[in-house]
């Protein structure tokens, strides 16, 4: 690269003087542009685009470190002028400025794409509807191929810089590759065993997983290009290499539609002219329950003559999905059969034996009417 630096018309103030005033004049501009850059953020700050405030966060370091070495290596132009050195020659200033330039040049987009990935992150924690933007899995994953385009166009571009020829190092490497792909083995399964998760994408940052094969269950908190990180239920970190998950057996709970409640209910044998009142009430209250799913299947029906009860069952599922809140609607339900029993002057049933022809009740039970 032709040097662009030329100390042509700065007058000759000696050596010393002339690196002083250039260090001097190197600083007063870096101050002056952090300023500029500062009072341009508070502007930016005041939008609702998170696109400017990530560009400006990001090309502050960058543009104050550009400014002081170009100005070094300018100053370092000056001192070679008047003090010949071989370590600091025309040629590795030069040097140094092309390398700077695509050094600081990698370091911004890094940082600016790095800025927009939490800005959009955050923007979904705090909106997660679905509303035709990325989800956190993808975005996630369009951000670290980005970084890594960014820094292989870096080093592809400095190695020319620094004398090495790229064809030359590949024909070189191509032995010698082999021999690392053999030693890597594992480390290329989890590289596209990531690659996998994020293209079927079975889960997403967020999920709630498990396997039945294997001892892994809780919620998934970061995807990498090795490793998974599942959160487990008792606050573990659990770090799951990705090369399982391409033979790995696994459910997506928190992709389910709905959730279901399936419960065994046993009436006294006495009450059974009262079991088809109290089964119809029941299929009606679930009909009229706001939090029932009536579009999915509803069974309420008598299903066995069991050894001390007549047992009929509910099967039906609540519109959310959420656990917790699923826990609530399946409390009230099954408080509202308890109602509905106790309304058709029917009990429930609980087992009994009978000893020389003399009803026997289990501890804290009551014995069944003759």
């Amino acid at each position: 690269m032709e040097n662009i630096f030329s100390i042509d018309g700065i007058p000759d103030l000696g050596w010393g003087a002339s690196v002083f005033l250039v260090v001097a004049l190197t600083l007063l501009t870096r101050f002056v542009a952090l300023r500029v850059l500062l009072r341009v953020g508070r502007h930016f700050a005041r939008t609702e685009n998170t696109w400017d405030d990530s560009l400006l966060d990001a090309g502050k370091p960058a543009l104050g470190w550009f400014i002081l070495m170009m100005g070094l290596c300018y100053a370092a132009d000056i001192s070679n002028s008047y003090v010949e050195s071989e370590i600091f020659s025309s040629e590795v200033i030069d040097l140094i400025r092309q390398l700077t330039v695509v050094v600081l040049s990698m370091f911004f987009l890094v940082r600016f794409i790095s800025l927009v990935e939490k800005a959009k992150l955050d923007e979904l924690k705090q909106s997660p509807t679905d509303d035709g933007r990325l989800d956190a899995t993808t975005l996630t994953a369009l951000a670290k191929l980005l970084r890594m385009s960014v820094v292989i166009s870096a080093v592809l571009v400095a190695l020319p810089t620094l004398g090495i020829e790229i064809t030359a190092l590949l024909a070189a490497g191509g032995v010698g590759g082999i021999a690392i792909g053999f030693a890597a083995q594992d480390l290329l399964a989890n590289f596209f065993g990531g690659l996998m998760i994020y293209l079927d994408r079975p889960f997403a940052i967020g999920d709630w997983i498990r396997s039945p094969d294997r001892e892994i269950e809780g919620t998934v908190e970061q995807i990498g290009w090795r490793i998974t990180v599942v959160r487990t239920f008792d606050k573990r970190p659990l770090y799951v290499p990705n090369s399982i998950f391409t033979t790995l057996a696994l459910e997506n709970p928190s992709r389910m539609q709905n959730r279901r409640i399936y419960e065994n209910i046993g009436i006294r044998y006495c009450d059974s002219t009262k079991m088809d009142s109290i089964i119809n009430d029941v299929k009606q209250m679930l009909i009229d329950h706001e939090e029932i799913d009536t579009e999915q299947t509803l069974i309420v029906n008598l299903n066995k003559y069991g050894a001390s009860s007549l047992d009929f069952f509910v099967y039906t599922f609540t519109k959310t999905t959420n656990w917790v809140r699923f826990h609530e609607i399946k409390q009230d339900v099954m408080l509202k059969i308890i109602n509905i029993v106790h309304a058709n002057d029917a009990d429930f049933a609980f087992p009994t034996v009978t000893l020389n022809g003399i009803p026997s009740m289990t501890p804290g039970g009551v014995a069944p009417e003759h």
